[in-house]
């Protein structure tokens, strides 16, 4: 429950919704207890044909009488102590106290009932059918207030849990965006989008329940019971002798819900990686015909999930039975004592005292009906427990990622970033994803700034590692990287990535217009600059005459209603806008057909002047830009130096010169 008192606390910043829902709910509760009140003076005025006058009138004698009564009473034991034994005293004082005390206590009721009589003459009438519609009357407006307030309540804890689960949602996402793209690659988006959509509606659902009926609900039982106790609290502790078995049933039971709503959590993220997976990748589905393979994965993945499902339901199953056995035990134990006192006349049960006045049938009836007012309330707390333990569930995997700290982050005091003009190096860079396995192995470069460089090699052997060790997206187990001599961890991430620019092999387009799409570079672009960009890349012919609302189409989801050769050019022109001073091409043209590549290569030419340009490629034509090429072959670099010299010395080099020449001749 620690995560989620994290939760509540979020919420609580919200005081003046957080007061209006507790005293809405008091509300509820006071007039909960006062409905069920109102039986009293029906049940005892009203039935017997007389008015509320007559009836404290009837009181005022009986209190009276009961007093002079009493006043003998403890008389006769004080005579019957001073004659007594030594050995009985004890026994005769014990009863003069209790005397003393039925007394003082009739005594005080009949200075209130003479107290009351002249209101009651002024305000009330004195006939026992008005009395009843003017008690009706009461109840009825009680009785439309508290649905007033109830509706209130709702309201109320619903925006609340609302605005706590909106600012735990921008929070989540906010330390989502952190996190390196280790953990990304690693756990996968089927695992974050389960949390951010079914664990977040959880948590909001146990915030309505704690805002809303765990706190109303016990208000009302506790309205019942100070109405119980005030009738008769010496029965009402007997009558709750059962209460701490019924709190450690419900104990045990709420760590088995928590566990099993933990294990239903996780296993609906392995259904999302199903659907996840089987959307993206729909075509291989299809062309391959998997869709039985699908099927089956997928019913295999729902069967664990409703098999967990179905223990929840065994477990919640057991807490109304639970609650409403310990429901009916109270209420059986009260009526027993009751029942016996108030057909014996008796103020004890076994000798201790219950009662300082004598029970009748009417006070009777109200104190069991205060107890049955707490069935309500009681038998809502199995719909309490599931979904509280279902939020803290939630929470618990929210948090579990939420507090988790980014292996890649600004320094606590970084140094300043200028852009960039001097040297990028790499010294004794190692590097790899699991450990024992390496990908990168003492690399040692150094990129005078202005210069274009080609990084060649088989795949597999650690080309795009080195790249995206540049924006940081991972950091070297060993050696260190430096832009203008400044290691990249004294920099600040953002002032950092805001000198690179990106162009993938495989392009990311958002589900938004072209327009955005290629501001996304730089935000505050106008739209001349956008358009100048396009135009750079090669890409705003086929925007205006091929798109049909132009700059304002609206791309898909990952830009699908595009080609793989315009997503390319669009990503392209996204880096073109944003101005970096290192350009990172990672087969950037690959998918980019062969009339366009010429032009694009000019571009990119013009481009990467005044700019350091690291170029992933096989494509010959590209190389053509590079001033040097950099052989690289598990993880190390073989060689280094123009196109001349790699042909001239290194043999990994012609084997993939070669084997793109023929390809090309292939193709022609």
């Amino acid at each position: 429950m620690k995560n989620f008192r994290r939760v509540l606390l979020m919420a609580c910043r919200y005081r003046l919704t957080l007061l209006g829902a507790v005293l809405s709910a008091l509300g509820v509760a006071v007039l909960w207890g006062g409905n069920i009140g109102a039986v009293y003076p029906f049940v005892k005025v009203i039935l017997e044909g007389k008015s509320i006058q007559n009836w404290v009138a009837d009181e005022v004698d009986r209190s009276s009488q009961a007093v002079s009564d009493l006043g003998e009473q403890i008389e006769k034991t004080q005579a019957q102590i001073a004659a007594a034994e030594p050995q009985q005293q004890p026994k005769l004082e014990a009863a003069l106290r209790h005397l003393r005390t039925r007394c003082e206590i009739e005594s005080q009721a009949h200075e209130s009932y003479v107290w009351a009589m002249p209101y009651l003459d002024r305000y009330l009438p004195n006939d026992p059918f008005q009395t009843l519609v003017i008690l009706m009357g009461v109840l009825l407006v009680g009785t439309v207030l508290k649905s007033g307030l109830l509706i209130a309540n709702n309201v109320l804890v619903a925006r609340l849990s609302n605005l706590a689960t909106f600012d735990l949602r921008k929070l989540f996402y906010r330390r989502t965006l952190r996190l390196d793209l280790a953990t990304f690659n690693e756990e996968g988006s089927s695992d974050l989008m389960s949390r951010f959509t079914g664990d977040m509606s959880n948590v909001s659902a146990g915030l309505e329940t704690v805002f809303g009926k765990l706190i109303r609900e016990p208000l009302k039982m506790i309205a019942c019971l100070v109405g119980a106790a005030f009738v008769c609290w010496r029965l009402l502790l007997l009558s709750l002798i059962v209460a701490p078995l019924a709190a450690l049933a419900i104990r045990w039971l709420s760590k088995m819900l928590k566990r099993a709503n933990r294990r239903a959590m996780e296993q609906m993220v392995q259904i999302f990686s199903v659907l996840e997976e089987t959307f993206r990748g729909i075509k291989i589905v299809k062309a391959f015909t998997g869709e039985p393979y699908e099927r089956r994965r997928f019913h295999l993945r729902s069967k664990d999930y409703y098999r967990k499902s179905m223990k929840i339901a065994r477990y919640d199953s057991l807490s109304h039975p639970i609650t409403e056995f310990m429901g009916i035990l109270t209420v059986c134990l009260a009526l027993l004592a009751g029942v016996w006192m108030v057909l014996k006349g008796e103020t004890r049960l076994l000798g201790i005292p219950l009662t300082s006045r004598p029970l009748d049938l009417s006070s009777l009836l109200l104190f069991y009906g205060f107890l049955f007012g707490t069935a309500d309330p009681v038998r809502k707390f199995s719909d309490i427990f599931s979904r509280l333990q279902c939020g803290a569930a939630a929470s618990d995997r929210i948090f579990a990622r939420l507090d988790r700290e980014p292996l890649v982050r600004s320094p606590r005091n970084p140094l300043s970033c200028p852009r960039h003009g001097c040297e990028l190096s790499f010294e004794g860079v190692s590097f790899e994803y699991h450990p024992g396995t390496r990908v990168l192995e003492g690399v040692t470069l150094r990129i005078p700034f202005g210069e274009t460089v080609a990084i060649v090699g088989p795949n597999g052997c650690g080309k795009s590692t080195l790249a995206n060790l540049i924006p940081r997206f991972a950091d070297p187990i060993e050696g260190q990287i430096r832009l203008d001599g400044i290691p990249l961890t004294d920099l600040r991430l953002r002032e950092l990535r805001g000198q690179i620019g990106l162009v993938t092999q495989e392009p990311l387009l958002f589900d938004d217009t072209v327009f955005n799409n290629i501001r996304y570079g730089r935000p505050r672009a106008s739209r001349d600059e956008v358009i100048e960009a396009a135009q750079r890349a090669h890409a705003h012919r086929f925007i205006e005459s091929e798109l049909t609302d132009g700059y304002e189409t609206v791309v898909g989801t990952l830009g699908g209603r595009l080609s793989g050769g315009q997503r390319q050019r669009i990503a392209l022109a996204r880096a073109i806008l944003r101005n970096p001073a290192i350009l990172i091409l990672d087969e950037a043209t690959s998918q980019i057909d062969l009339e366009s590549e010429q032009a694009i290569q000019e571009v990119l030419e013009e481009f990467a002047r005044g700019r350091t340009t690291i170029l992933i490629t096989h494509r010959m034509a590209i190389l053509s830009l590079a001033h040097r090429i950099v052989a690289m072959q598990a993880g190390q670099i073989v060689d280094v130096g123009t196109h001349q010299e790699m042909i001239d010395r290194c043999t990994l080099y012609r084997r993939l010169h070669q084997i793109q020449f023929e390809d090309i001749r292939r193709v022609a």
